[in-house]
């Protein structure tokens, strides 16, 4: 271990261990109502409430009709049911909190209610709701019933040729929506081809999205290249609005630009964007998106990104911040808004708190678990960071597995990627070619189909880049026209990939809310809507899907462990020869020390946990026993393979009445024949990280103990490793194999061995 830094010696050094984790590099604040650092309680929040006379609103949650801002204005106009407002408003919010949780309570009741509610009544109900009761009413109110994701492909060069590579593995991954930026604004046209081209590779159905400036995005959407828009912003106070001179109703006029084009659209808002514009009115995060929310009801868009995004580690810093990130969420489902659920923007440098902000999202379900998970690495993520990046996304389907909770996603065989990268590449070239748009080397598409991220390419250069894009845009080229390339080229699979996208686009069918396209079928709100009604209801994985997810990378089977033993068979071989000389006896002189070997040691089982050839482990006990004055012997135990009995019964059959319990994985004791079972001399229990010189003492210690000495026991130094998540499936699948070879009754078996080669 390595020595400590001078220490200030009036510190516990316990807070100079905790200034080296990744947390300390996040930074919080305090609450602050006034300057806006407030989750759930403003200083101005308004309290729920409204007036109506002759038809019309008089005043809402405090505010005269007199003195709405134009986010008050079109809420009262285009979001509040009248005719039902007095009833659910009446509602007692703890009470409407209880039916929100309550499986004998509909869904639909409910969300008809959130259609006659205020901001501010919306936000003072989700508030009573602990975290744990927010996840599940998240799950009950949820839109869709089958779960979704989303995912960034973006790269620092803005390469067509990994944009479209990523995206096809992307693709494979079982994203429902992939989302493109670029880091320099002028390559929009060509990400949006390369991605469009990229997400037709292997099966259809992936809808695909170019963040750009929105007048562009629409753009690109009419050429066909996209699906669906994400990035139309709204925000809760009136002056974030005007900021970029946009007010309710030109939003909503873009939002139905978008649909007459057929072109799926959400909007994008969530805590703290208001603060991060010095716009927050001294109201808090959760009031701010209420508002947001019922903006985007009323101008009848079909869902929201929600839940922070670029405002998420803002909104983290602040005492209950992720739990309000949960609730403006669970309004936007109780809305009956379609509902990607941030967990884009990464929060924090802990991996800690990301796993757990993932967790209650994951286990509930969403339309979307992230509005944009990088399925690129992190520094290739236009975006910033997400949540989860290519790095992490492996971690992302392990999740999956542990609690059988589907978050869109299923494992990808590397053979499977490397097919598809090629094709991508291949695909892309070939639509370059025949447009006049380029071409790509086979060097330059070989880097990109081996690389993971683009350190590694030697592909186009972002002023090539800029180039094309602008050639794309200038000529007009359209989706129509990379559909023709891809068939004249030979790529008629992909080419009929993306005609069956555009032709969703003249159905209309994925403008419902929360649709996607799965096997060639669109599911929605509509047609899939979430039922859940208490256990056994709602989403639950099918045999299939459940298999799927479990289907992740290093999975151990006992017949894999047994494959791989058996590989070292042979080198074991020749180092040592093992042979059975019959019952064991007790008897022996009184410097003898019995070794007690498991069933399958040397016989099925050839290594320890750490990789010491079993031959080399018996060699270092036994010259530990010799160069004390003691004899070793090798005893077979047939009866069990449990460590503490291998060693009591091993001690039982010594003359010195000093025994070694060994078994094939590693794992050791000294036991002493008149002692308990579990209450041994020594231990070696971590195997993974015990070395051959460890042996070597614990042989060297036996002997000490048989001569009636105490020896300094051997400790085995950890640095706190978490070994039991790399070793215990394994151990438990060795430990099943010795046990098989057990019988009760049977007797040890003295083994001669002779050492054939020099370790």
């Amino acid at each position: 271990m390595s020595e400590r830094p001078q220490q200030n010696a009036n510190r516990w050094r316990r807070f100079a261990d905790w200034d080296e984790r990744p947390l300390r590099l996040d930074r919080f604040a305090v609450e602050d109502p006034e300057n806006g650092f407030a989750a759930f309680k403003g200083t101005k929040d308004p309290k729920p409430g409204v007036v109506i006379a002759a038809g019309k609103v008089v005043s809402m949650d405090g505010i005269p009709a007199t003195d709405f801002d134009m986010i008050d204005h079109f809420i009262a106009h285009h979001h509040l049911d009248l005719d039902l407002a007095p009833e659910a408003m009446a509602i007692p919010s703890a009470e409407i909190a209880r039916m929100l949780v309550d499986i004998t309570v509909p869904r639909t009741e409910l969300a008809r209610l959130a259609h006659g509610l205020t901001p501010a009544k919306l936000a003072e109900v989700v508030a009573q709701l602990s975290a744990i009761e927010l996840a599940f009413a998240f799950s009950k109110m949820r839109t869709r019933k089958t779960p979704g994701n989303q995912g960034h492909v973006t790269n620092a060069k803005d390469d067509p040729l990994q944009l479209a590579a990523d995206a096809a593995t992307a693709v494979a991954f079982g994203f429902d929506e992939v989302e493109t930026t670029m880091r320099v604004a002028r390559n929009a046209w060509s990400n949006a081809l390369a991605c469009a081209v990229g997400a037709a590779v292997g099966r259809w159905g992936t809808l695909f999205q170019c963040s750009s400036e929105e007048s562009e995005e629409l753009q690109i959407g009419m050429a066909g290249f996209t699906s669906y828009a994400e990035t139309v912003s709204v925000y809760g106070t009136e002056r974030a609005f005007t900021d970029g001179d946009d007010t309710p109703w030109s939003k909503a006029f873009l939002a139905a630009a978008y649909a007459s084009r057929g072109i799926k659209m959400r909007c994008t808002s969530g805590a703290a964007s208001e603060l991060l514009m010095g716009f927050h009115e001294s109201k808090s995060l959760l009031y701010l998106e209420a508002r947001c929310l019922c903006l985007q009801r009323a101008m009848g868009v079909q869902g929201t990104q929600n839940g922070g995004i670029d405002g998420a580690p803002l909104a983290s810093t602040m005492p209950g911040g992720v739990r309000e990130l949960m609730a403006e969420n669970l309004i936007a489902v109780w809305l009956d808004l379609e509902c990607a659920t941030g967990n884009d923007a990464r929060h924090s440098e802990s991996e800690i708190r990301v796993g757990a902000k993932i967790l209650p999202f994951l286990i509930a379900g969403s339309d979307f678990i992230c509005s944009g998970m990088g399925s690129i690495l992190a520094y290739d993520n236009s975006f910033n960071p997400s949540s989860f990046n290519g790095e992490e996304m492996e971690d992302f389907l392990v999740l999956q597995r542990d609690f059988e909770a589907d978050g869109g996603l299923t494992s990808v065989g590397e053979s499977r990627a490397l097919e598809l990268r090629r094709r991508a590449t291949d695909a892309l070239g070939a639509v370059f070619e025949e447009l006049g748009l380029g071409t790509p080397s086979a060097a330059m598409k070989r880097s990109v189909v081996m690389a993971s991220g683009s350190n590694e390419t030697e592909s186009y250069l972002p002023r090539d880049v800029t180039l094309i894009s602008e050639e794309i845009k200038a000529r007009g080229v359209n989706v129509l026209d990379v559909i023709k390339a891809l068939a004249l080229r030979g790529f008629r699979e992909e080419a009929q990939n993306l005609l069956n996208v555009v032709r969703l686009r003249v159905s209309g069918d994925y403008l419902q809310t929360a649709a996607v396209v799965r096997r060639g079928h669109v599911i929605s709100a509509v047609n899939d809507p979430n039922d859940y009604g208490g256990p056994g209801t709602g989403y639950r994985l099918s045999d299939q899907r459940r298999q799927e997810l479990a289907a992740i990378r290093d999975v151990l089977t006992r017949e894999e462990v047994l494959r791989t033993e058996a590989t070292f068979a042979g080198a074991e071989s020749r180092r040592i020869r093992y042979r059975a000389l019959g019952d064991a006896a007790a008897s022996g002189p009184k410097n003898e020390i019995v070794i007690g070997v498991s069933p399958a040691f040397g016989l099925k089982l050839f290594r320890t946990l750490a990789g010491h050839p079993l031959s080399a482990v018996l060699r270092a006990m036994s010259e530990g026993i010799a160069e004390k004055g003691g004899v070793a012997r090798i005893v077979r135990m047939r009866h069990t393979a449990d460590t503490s009995f291998l060693g009591l019964s091993a001690a039982r059959l010594a003359g010195s009445g000093i025994g070694i319990g060994i078994q094939a994985k590693g794992t050791a004791v000294i036991h002493q024949a008149d002692r308990l079972p579990h209450h041994n001399l020594e231990l070696f229990s971590n195997a993974p990280i015990t070395a051959l010189a460890h042996y070597r003492k614990l042989g060297a210690n036996a002997a000490d103990y048989a001569k009636g000495e105490l020896p300094e026991p051997v400790v085995v130094p950890t640095e706190g490793e978490a070994m039991g998540a790399r070793f215990h499936a394994q151990v438990a699948l060795i430990y099943a194999i010795e046990t098989s070879l057990t019988e009760d009754g049977a007797k040890p078996e003295d083994i001669e061995i002779a050492f054939l080669e020099v370790q």
